[in-house]
């Protein structure tokens, strides 16, 4: 019996045409009409009756174009020969944890007491600017105060164009503790995320991201709170914003950085004493 190589036979023509599903609009057209329906729960019945029809159009349209066959159409293939080039000197490595065998970014992380500062100290900066904003608008700084109470507060809501301007105590302690808490949670979410972002983490932290924030609020305030959408200044807000997150950013990224232990063993992040796996400890 004699031994013989068995090999795939190679193709030297490459196919000139393949075969893709043909393009189509009906899933434009479903998605449409779904966006119809949810909307008209806000707008009007007859919103609704329009999207329900475009939606059944659509999934009826959709799976026509697949079923009993699959519509497909022929698009050439051009042949392009590519040649990766690169005008580097040197080839840049991943860094790697001493402890690693492989990548994990970020290799280093900073700890959560770099995002309660940063949440503090972006906190105090927000304050100020609004404050600013209250003494050269109206001449209080108790408006942006009850202002901000009015978000979660019922008795906040109910007060005249002149209470805004007035102390309340009440409102005072509510827009404290929301003030307190939303920064302190921001400035955690930025001792998380900074890190991963090696380049110009203050420009994503400190500017777009808090621009972005505002056109959100912007784009749906009248849907939570009508007061708050006739009386913000959007300049003002989106200003204090960007004063918070640069200076959250600024006090995040200045704060000395950890090696990222995700990798460890739970046992060794618990501080756990575990013999044979944590070095022993001096008496």
């Amino acid at each position: 019996m004699t031994t013989a190589s068995i090999s795939k036979p190679i193709m030297s023509n490459p196919p000139r045409e393949i075969d893709a599903p043909a393009s189509t609009a009906w899933p434009l057209v479903l998605a449409f009409g779904f966006s119809l329906i949810c909307a008209g729960l806000l707008t009007s019945l007859s919103v609704s009756v329009l999207g329900a029809v475009l939606t059944l159009a659509g999934g009826v349209g959709w799976f026509r174009e697949v079923l009993p066959h699959e519509h497909e159409q022929e698009i050439p293939v051009v042949p392009e020969e590519l040649q990766i080039t690169t005008a580097r000197r040197t080839v840049e490595r991943v860094p790697l944890a001493p402890e690693l065998l492989r990548a994990w970014l970020p290799v280093e992380t900073q700890p959560v007491s770099a995002g309660l500062k940063g949440g503090v100290a972006g906190g105090i900066a927000m304050a100020v600017v609004a404050c600013a904003y209250g003494l050269l608008k109206v001449g209080s700084i108790w408006y942006p105060v009850n202002l901000l109470a009015a978000t979660i507060y019922e008795q906040s809501l109910k007060l005249s164009a002149a209470d805004l301007n007035a102390f309340h105590w009440d409102s005072f302690v509510v827009a404290l503790i929301v003030h307190v808490i939303g920064s302190v949670v921001v400035g955690l979410l930025y001792g998380a995320m900074l890190p991963m972002f090696a380049s110009r983490p203050i420009v994503l932290g400190g500017i777009i991201a808090p621009v972005l924030w505002s056109g959100l609020l912007y784009s749906a305030m009248g849907l939570f709170n009508t007061l708050l959408e006739s009386r913000i200044d959007w300049y003002w807000f989106t200003a204090s914003q960007i004063a918070f997150g640069v200076v959250a950013g600024l006090v995040v990224a200045r704060q000395s950085r950890t090696m990222t232990r995700e990798n460890l063993p739970f046992i060794l992040r618990a501080g756990v004493e575990a013999p044979g796996i944590m070095e022993k400890k001096g008496r």
